[in-house]
Formats: structure tokens, sequence, C-alpha cells
């Protein structure tokens, strides 16, 4: 009959040592094991939106995303089949790019690399490997050796800048092949 009530006894203090009021403090999500360089969320099949006073302006599109924290904010890092599509103050696609990856900053900048395809009202293409569309002054940019293909000219270079809607663009060590009619 001891045994018995000294087992009773240990599992009434069990159960009770069990029981009490729940916490009621909420604890932040714990980061501390993330490391550098690796991601603080990532995403698949992904769609951002780019707006300018709440008026969208632009939209990026990407198979996987994964954020970051660096020194300066966040960078979104993109990749699998990037596709950002720019709209005027009328709503209508204006300019496109494509790129195997692509990096946005906190500031809307957008940094492309790996096979860039921009193209503009259909008719103004321009190929190379890396470019950077600064969201202040709506500018992209580029250092590397750059084809522009016009359907009355062919220009290559080492570096260009052009506005955003590729209107006015310039080319930096150019040459090319134009068709004069």
């Amino acid at each position: 009959m001891k045994r018995v009530v000294v087992l009773f006894l240990n599992v009434i203090i069990l159960l009770a040592s069990g029981c009490g009021e729940p916490q009621k403090e909420r604890r932040s999500p714990e980061t501390g094991f993330i490391g550098i360089n690796h991601p603080v969320q990532e995403s698949w099949t992904v769609r951002l939106d780019l707006t300018e006073s709440g008026v969208k302006r632009g939209v990026i599109e990407a198979g996987h995303a994964a954020e970051y924290r660096t020194g300066n904010g966040n960078e979104h890092h993109l990749d699998k089949g990037i596709k950002v599509f720019f709209f005027d103050i009328t709503g209508s696609a204006t300019t496109t790019i494509t790129a195997e990856k692509a990096v946005i900053h906190d500031n809307q900048d957008i940094e492309a690399q790996g096979n860039v395809v921009i193209t503009s009202g259909g008719t103004t293409v321009i190929k190379t490997e890396y470019i950077k569309r600064t969201s202040k002054d709506k500018m992209i940019r580029s250092d590397k050796y750059v084809t522009i293909i016009k359907p009355d000219e062919t220009i290559t270079g080492q570096g260009f800048e052009s506005d955003q809607a590729l209107k006015k663009y310039r080319i930096f060590r150019g040459s090319g092949k134009a068709f004069i009619k």
C-alpha cells in the first residue's frame, strides 16, 4: 500500500508541475543563428510592384527571391527568370528588362546581370551582361560591352547610359553599322 501511495503522489506532483498560467509575454523570433551571407527569408514565384507616390511605376517578376540584411538595410536577390516592366505616367509599359539575376536595393535601385536584354517600344533592343537602373534619376547604365539594335542600325561599345524609356542614350567607345535611306 505504501508503494501505491508513493507512486500516486509522484503522478500528482508531475501533473501539478505542468499546470499553471500560460506565459503572456511574446517572444521575438530567434535570428541569431542566421550567419553572414544567409538569407533572412526566401520566396518562390515572386512579383514585386515598384511604386512612386502610390502610383505603380514598375513590376518585377522572378522565380526565386532571397532577402539579405546588409549594413545599408536590405537587399533582395532575385534569380530564375527575371523580368522587369517599367510604366509611363499613363500606366503603359515602356521598357522591359530580362536577366538571369538581379539585386534590388532599399532605394529601389536595380542591378541586373547575366544575359541582360532591354527592349523598348518593340524597336530598340539592348544586350549586355550588366546594367544598373538608378531610381533617383531613372537612368540605366552599364560599363560592360553592349550592343544596341534598332531597325536600321546596330551599335556596339564599351558601356552606355540611357533614360528608362530608351529614347535618349549615349554609348561609350562605340562603333557600328547604320543604313542610310
